[in-house]
């Protein structure tokens, strides 16, 4: 009878391997989510606070953050639709992520925020 302790030639090499291609990637993907979230997050500030400023000010101060975050052209391409009882503001991004093997994957990102007044 042989003794197996359950060892295998290449050990845990492959799932580490593996581990760090995945991590790789997924860096990549998580910073453009983040920034999206980010961004929502900062739409959604200003239009509570929105009857204290101008479109022009939240337009401003958007595109401000949009270019501090590095996101794509269109991203500082602020919308603000203002009626008597909401206001909603949006913007439309597609961010480009570099895979392997000189491939791309486009994410189409739709941050819109609506607040009652």
């Amino acid at each position: 009878m042989v003794n197996r302790r359950g060892e295998s030639r290449i050990g845990c090499l492959l799932p580490v391997l593996i581990l760090a291609v995945a991590a790789y990637f997924a860096v990549d993907f998580g910073e453009a989510y983040f920034h999206f979230y980010q961004f929502k997050d900062a739409m959604g500030q200003e239009a509570r606070f929105s009857t204290d400023k101008t479109d022009v000010q939240i337009t401003t101060r958007l595109s401000a953050l949009a270019d501090s975050l590095q996101l794509p052209p269109g991203a500082e391409l602020i919308t603000i639709e203002r009626t008597t009882t909401t206001v909603t503001i949006s913007s439309d991004y597609d961010e480009v992520i570099k895979l392997p093997l000189k491939k791309e994957q486009v994410i189409h990102f739709h941050p819109s925020v609506v607040s009652r007044l």
